[in-house]
């Protein structure tokens, strides 16, 4: 097999016995990125230059990890020093950060490479990375269709084998979404898990940064190296980091897992969707685990307590880009507010406005007990409904996403139903649990074969669990094997 088509642990390993190099890596899947990326659209800032130099560079012997000399894709929002990180948006045209994310740091720890700014919807507001300033990114399953969002960037190009895996950020689904659509893993991780220092904010309270791997064993390599306490987040939880990996095989027979029947309301879930889920379900109990219903009675409020409490923060975060101290300035103007005025109407796209507007107006003098409060209220009812579940199961399983990846320009001008393509993942950054995403088969209902993912949902800090039973699910379904064709 080519090299750029094998994942982490494959070519961690293969790197340890000598034969192959991280050049060797890096040269496969460049030759690929070449052909790929251009129908692709996933990376918008590569240095080409700077991925040859530390392939060279990379002594993999000195590291005992399957990162080492492993080339990582990055999202647009996450800094690396010197390196654009613009957002995917105008605003910040030109800003190369001063410092490294947290999470770049510890990836430069373990020897990896990090490489590549990949795709988003601006600012993460999306779910189906069109937003971005430098145009949508295509499904390699279908190029007609979306590849979700707003990591869309990232999961495309894990998927279509431009990158061996990739960082993400998700604050209401934007790794799970985008994963499941494309047939690959993706996992948000307990809020406080890793470290957001570094990740250019969308909504403090929800974003989480997360990887998106080609298998389930894979993530957790991933998410072993990029946990920890950091004292520069004071969101950061100082707790300890399982070994991921050491209890991946182990049988999940007994396990309880629920399935909580606001999620399985038959309306707005397409056939296809339904009947993998069923299906899904149906595997789990011949592994062994037990099948039992539960409730989660606040559910039907969580796109509204979501896009109230998301847009509010957004609104307070994104008042920082002025044209002032970085980014897109225009100058034609002769007054400060002016400048102001000019450069945001021409820096921020449409979703962007819309969701700085609707935030504003959500905490302003006289709506903000009204809106955000409430909202905020309705949010820890939420969160009671999830500590209540987890005390008679382990895990819960929903799908992913209601559809399947949906035509470019089908949602772009009806923003609820664009909403709604998050409304199974919402709740977990409501609440801050862990969730993974993993492929549990295909449908071909719209004429081509396009993926469907199942959602894991943990409690808190138990992300070494919900890996434990999305692997054994990836093993016994072997869904994760089957490859887009024709790129």
């Amino acid at each position: 097999m080519e090299l750029y088509s094998l994942g982490i642990k494959e070519l961690g390993n293969k790197l340890k016995k000598g034969e192959i190099t991280s050049a060797d890596i890096c040269k496969s899947l460049l030759e690929r990125i070449e052909r790929i990326n251009p129908k692709i659209n996933a990376y918008v800032n590569l240095d080409l230059g700077f991925l040859q130099k530390k392939a060279k560079e990379s002594n993999v012997s000195s590291y005992n990890n399957f990162l080492a000399g492993i080339p990582l894709a990055i999202k647009d929002n996450i800094c690396v020093k010197g390196e654009l990180t613009t957002c995917a948006s105008r605003i910040l045209s030109g800003f190369r950060p001063p410092y490294d994310a947290t999470v770049i740091q510890k990836i430069k720890k373990s020897n990896a490479i990090p490489f590549g700014k990949v795709n988003m919807d601006e600012f993460a507001f999306g779910s189906s990375t069109e937003t971005s300033c430098y145009g949508p990114v295509c499904n390699p399953w279908d190029l007609s269709r979306i590849p979700g969002g707003s990591s869309g960037g990232s999961a495309a190009a894990v998927a279509s084998d431009i990158a061996v895996a990739a960082l993400g950020s998700d604050t209401g689904g934007s790794i799970r979404q985008p994963a499941a659509l494309t047939g690959v893993v993706g996992m948000k991780p307990t809020y406080g898990r890793i470290s957001r220092y570094g990740l250019l904010a969308f909504a403090s309270s929800l974003d989480q940064i997360g990887p998106i791997a080609k298998t389930v064993e894979d993530c957790a390599l991933l998410l072993s190296v990029i946990s920890g306490y950091d004292t520069k987040d004071s969101t950061s939880v100082n707790t300890g980091i399982p070994d991921f990996q050491s209890t991946l095989s182990n049988p999940i027979k007994g396990m309880k897992i629920g399935i909580p029947k606001e999620y399985f309301k038959k309306i707005g879930i397409e056939k296809d969707v339904y009947e993998r889920i069923e299906e899904s379900i149906r595997l789990f109990s011949n592994l062994g685990a037990e099948i039992i219903d539960v409730s989660l009675p606040h559910t039907e409020y969580a796109i509204s307590t979501y896009y109230i409490i998301a847009s509010s923060e957004a609104s307070s975060n994104l008042a920082r880009y002025d044209g002032v101290q970085y980014g897109l300035r225009l100058k034609d103007a002769s007054t400060t507010m002016e400048m102001y005025k000019k450069t945001r109407n021409m820096g921020f796209g449409n979703e962007a406005k819309r969701r700085i507007i609707l935030g504003t107006y959500a905490l302003s003098s006289g709506y903000y007990d009204a809106y955000y409060l409430r909202a905020m209220k309705v949010r820890t009812k939420m969160l009671r409904d999830f500590e209540e579940v987890f005390k008679i199961c382990d895990c819960l399983l929903t799908p992913t996403s209601p559809t399947v990846a949906f035509k470019m320009g089908e949602k772009l001008e009806d923003p609820l139903s664009m909403y709604l393509s998050d409304v199974f993942t919402i709740p977990v950054n409501l609440a801050g649990l862990p969730a993974i995403s993993i492929p549990c088969g295909f449908s071909k209902a719209k004429g081509t074969e396009l993926p469907i993912g199942l959602q894991l949902i943990g409690n808190y800090f138990k992300e070494n669990l919900i890996l434990q039973i999305a692997y054994n699910f990836e093993q016994k379904a072997q869904v994760y094997k089957i490859k887009p064709e024709g790129l």
